[in-house]
């Protein structure tokens, strides 16, 4: 176990993907065939298919972690990322973004296979602001366990894990490495579940990592139910306080639920206008763990994701404007 005081507060570790956003009418979304609100993996081909169909509005970095930290790091938590990028265009750019919003960024890219380029998230947002995602997951899913930089985890004092890059076994076995590597340093690791579709592809998977690995489990309702394979929140969150120690389920204009131990509490959220949902939970984890890592009480540490969540949904994209200055 370290001794030391923690170089970072937060590690987060996840797909590193640029992100493609457009608005189109319900009609236009419908044409592909996804339910609406839903991220759906896609081949090269129907990338190019979908992007001849919609007019670009904005291009960024992306990937749910990566909007965490992002969000994190404004807040004012030290923050390094990992996640793998090839090495082409896309991919600078990414790391020259993550750089630029103070993020300690030391994965290497991806060499050996110049034809996997980095990947792209194309985020359709119909008038209602729901956001439904087409991933190319291209070089991020290269993701092993040798990405896993054993001086980094044992120096953030909680290591972040996104549910989207559990899908393929390498990263499982990142997701393990990496656990092991905190644990063994005496720092926390948390997880969000990030996709009910996800859960529902590796359900018997996660729910081993969450029993056996997991310190902090972040869920929107829809996960937290998948993930226990019932139909009522109350029970979802009796066995999630039998699986670990902090469980935070967001609901959203509901606000959150944050369950310790046999202690539940309610934690509501101001409503506001929504023009895109995109990056909500993402933010929400952000600003949880911006409080937690300052041993905020549980609520405000709710409160300030509640807050965090609250200012991405009311612009275009996962992370927020340059008015942002939620502090902890």
């Amino acid at each position: 176990m370290s001794s030391t005081a923690p170089r970072y507060d937060l590690l987060c570790i996840g797909n590193a993907i640029v992100d493609v956003l457009a608005t189109v009418s319900a009609e236009t979304l419908a044409e592909f065939g996804a339910a609406p609100g839903s991220m759906t993996l896609i081949d090269a081909p129907t990338m190019a298919r979908i992007e001849e169909r919609i007019r670009v509005e904005q291009v960024a970095g992306g990937g749910s972690a990566a909007n965490s930290a992002v969000v994190a790091a404004r807040m004012g938590t030290k923050t390094a990322y990992l996640g793998k990028v090839a090495a082409d265009k896309a991919g600078d750019e990414f790391t020259a973004d993550m750089k630029a919003q103070g993020i300690a960024f030391p994965s290497a890219p991806l060499s050996g296979n110049e034809n996997i380029p980095t990947a792209r998230c194309i985020v359709l947002i119909t008038p209602d602001g729901q956001r439904t995602m087409f991933t190319y997951l291209g070089a991020c899913v290269e993701f092993t366990p040798e990405d896993v930089v054993a001086e980094v985890v044992a120096e953030s004092a909680i290591t972040y894990l996104e549910g989207y890059l559990f899908d393929r076994p390498q990263a499982q076995e990142a997701f393990y490495h990496a656990a092991r590597l905190a644990h063994e340093a005496g720092r926390k690791v948390a997880l969000t579940l990030s996709d009910a579709f996800c859960i529902q592809r590796h359900q018997a998977a996660f729910r081993s990592f969450v029993a056996e690995s997991v310190d902090i489990l972040f869920a929107n309702e829809g996960e937290i139910l998948a993930l226990y394979e019932t139909e009522h929140l109350d029970e979802a969150l009796k066995a999630l306080s039998g699986d670990v120690a902090l469980g935070v389920v967001t609901r959203g204009e509901k606000g959150a639920v944050v369950q310790a131990g046999e202690t539940r509490h309610e934690v509501p959220t101001k409503p506001v206008k929504v023009v895109d949902t995109t990056g909500a939970g993402d933010a929400f984890a952000a600003g949880f763990l911006a409080g937690y890592s300052r041993k905020r009480p549980l609520v405000e540490c709710a409160t300030l994701g509640n807050e965090a969540a609250g200012h991405v949904i009311t612009r275009l994209g996962g992370r927020p404007d340059a008015g942002f200055s939620l502090k902890v």
